[in-house]
């Protein structure tokens, strides 16, 4: 497969199962709602976070923060996107999945910020007595590439 088409494939996959488990919180579950999937470690929640990853600038009340917010998710997606679509320039799978991995996560996030105001999360996860913070599907497919990124670098350290 064409490695543009492949990304775009990525990405749109991305998009479109973030759009879809938002809006099914969104219109099944309550502000603040919990259903409890597995005791102690892994609830479904809906909140609503008007900020950035674990919430920063939710408490926020400035009117810059959206734009802020949206502003910085172009930015990284424009960087992303010449990387990823820029002809002539030789990437290896793992890079380029995990480019089109985290472009379509900002994406997802940007859509909320951009029409809502606040970008839907659901998952929520235990460790003893810590609650990390909860997230989304756009959240995973940025966590999945960063890290597929840093494996790419380390794989290819060193080469030039």
């Amino acid at each position: 497969m064409n490695p543009r088409l492949r990304s775009a494939a990525i990405i749109a996959a991305i998009v479109i199962v973030d759009r879809i488990t938002k809006l099914y919180i969104q219109h099944n579950f309550s502000a603040w709602d919990t259903k409890t999937v597995i005791a102690g470690f892994f609830n479904i929640v809906h909140a609503e976070n008007p900020g950035a990853a674990f919430g920063f600038l939710s408490e926020s009340t400035s009117q810059w923060r959206s734009l802020f917010l949206v502003g910085i998710s172009l930015a990284v997606m424009a960087i992303i996107g010449t990387m990823l679509f820029r002809p002539g320039v030789k990437k290896s799978n793992l890079l380029e999945t995990a480019l089109a991995l985290v472009f379509g996560g900002a994406a997802g996030n940007m859509w909320d910020r951009l029409f809502r105001g606040t970008v839907t999360d659901f998952l929520q996860f235990f460790f003893g007595n810590y609650e990390f913070p909860s997230f989304n599907a756009a959240d995973s497919a940025i966590t999945v590439g960063a890290c597929l990124l840093m494996i790419d670098l380390w794989h290819n350290r060193g080469k030039s």
